[in-house]
């Protein structure tokens, strides 16, 4: 099944956001792709922190990098200590995990039928 063609501006700001999870050592990063099957968001970027310093670093570097992109960035929730930080890109959404709290809510089994975007083509 042939993915549609994403957008060329929120392609850009899905790179730089994973550069910049990538720059800060984000582990098991995943893009899925859930447009038509979300309202409120076309993909949804997951990846696992350390701890929580290592998750406010995370979030932190992916925020900075998309207001400089000049992506867009809404909110996020930054109670690091939860294990579980999330930004608002408005067209992804990141989920910054410790590992223990991504086995507990297992958002890649939640969107199993979600495609997996693939930055590297």
């Amino acid at each position: 099944m042939s993915q549609e063609p994403i957008d060329p501006p929120t392609l850009k700001e899905l790179r730089v956001c994973v550069e910049a999870l990538e720059d800060r050592k984000a582990i098991d990063l995943r893009i899925l792709d859930v447009r038509g099957k979300s309202s409120i968001t076309d993909f949804l970027v997951i990846c696992s922190g350390t701890s929580s310093p290592h998750i406010r670093a995370l979030c932190t570097s992916a925020e900075k990098a998309l207001f400089n992109s000049p992506g867009k960035v809404s909110r996020h929730k930054d109670d690091f200590e939860s294990g579980w930080a999330v930004t608002d890109g408005v067209d992804f959404v990141v989920h910054i995990f410790t590992e223990e709290m991504r086995d507990l809510f297992r958002l890649e089994a939640l969107w199993k039928d979600a495609p997996e975007v693939d930055l590297t083509k």
